[in-house]
Parts: structure tokens; sequence; C-alpha cells
């Protein structure tokens, strides 16, 4: 059975933590510290698999989907980057709230966006998850070129580290 997959925010000390073994590991601090992910990927060794969700930007209209990235909705809702993809326990993330009342123009607006996100990946739920595995396993098994793999986070080293963290 396939679950949805949910609106989640990484705890920012955990990503600090790993970005000490992995500079590619995605800011989530200050102004980023709302940074969407998009959970539950897929699970490997205990280890639940979320990938961070790209505001819409011009550019993504042009670019092409890839075996590390996709286009949501064409690129008009923005982009899920499988590159920047970390390896998860429950204790290092909480769920996004997409039911809050905004207060502002711009909290409606970015909680708009996350529903609309949310409800195009889970129409297209097993072509994003299996994307998401695809690359991993390609890159466990050192068969990526390596333009490719040299954006990807070391999901290999990280599940190791992460193992290893204490909140």
């Amino acid at each position: 059975m396939i679950r949805n997959f949910k609106i989640v925010k990484v705890d920012y000390k955990y990503c600090d933590y790993l970005r000490k073994y992995d500079s590619k590991v995605v800011w989530n601090a200050g102004s980023k510290e709302l940074r969407p992910f998009i959970g539950v990927l897929f699970a490997v060794d205990g280890c639940e698999y979320f990938a961070p969700l790209s505001s819409p930007k011009e550019k993504h209209l042009g670019m092409k989907n890839n075996i590390d990235f996709v286009k949501i909705d064409g690129g008009k809702l923005g982009v899920v980057n499988f590159n920047n993809m970390i390896p998860v326990t429950p204790n290092n993330y909480e769920l996004f709230d997409l039911n809050t009342i905004p207060t502002t123009q711009r909290e409606i607006n970015h909680q708009n966006l996350l529903k609309s996100q949310l409800m195009w990946l889970n129409k297209n739920i097993k072509a994003v998850k299996d994307r998401a595995i695809n690359l991993y396993e390609k890159y466990k098994d050192n068969k990526l070129p390596e333009r490719i793999r040299s954006r990807c986070c070391n999901f290999i080293l990280l599940e190791e580290v992460s193992k290893n963290y204490n909140s």
C-alpha cells in the first residue's frame, strides 16, 4: 500500500548536523527555517527519505525533468529536488499544519502553494516515489553519470551519520 505524501518541516539542527558531513544538505534555518520537505518518499533500513520542495521560479518552466529533479505541474508549482533528499527519523521532523488560519497575504499564498503542491504530488505519487527510489539505487550502485552524482547528497554516508544524531 502506498501512503500519501505529507508536507513536513525537518529540524534545522538536524540539517546542520548532516551538513557537517555533506555540504549539499540544504539550508533549513533563518529565512529558510520553514523550508518544506515532501515525505515519505521511501524507507531504507529504518530511515525515511524526504526531499526538499522549491517554490516556483521562472527558470523551472524551461527546465526538463531529470532523474534527480521533477517539476510539479510543469514547474508552475515548483520542483522536488531528489538530489538533496535526506534520511530522517520521526524524531527529526514535524508535520506542516496546512489547516492553520493564515494572518498575512504572504502566509495565505504560501499555504495555498503547499496545498497545491501536495495535491499534485499525491495524484502522481507512484511516479514521484519511483523516481526517488531509482535515483537512490543508481547512486548506491554507482551507476549515475558523474554530473548527476556530483550534485547529489551522499545518501549512504548520511544514513550512517544520521544513526549517531542526538537532538
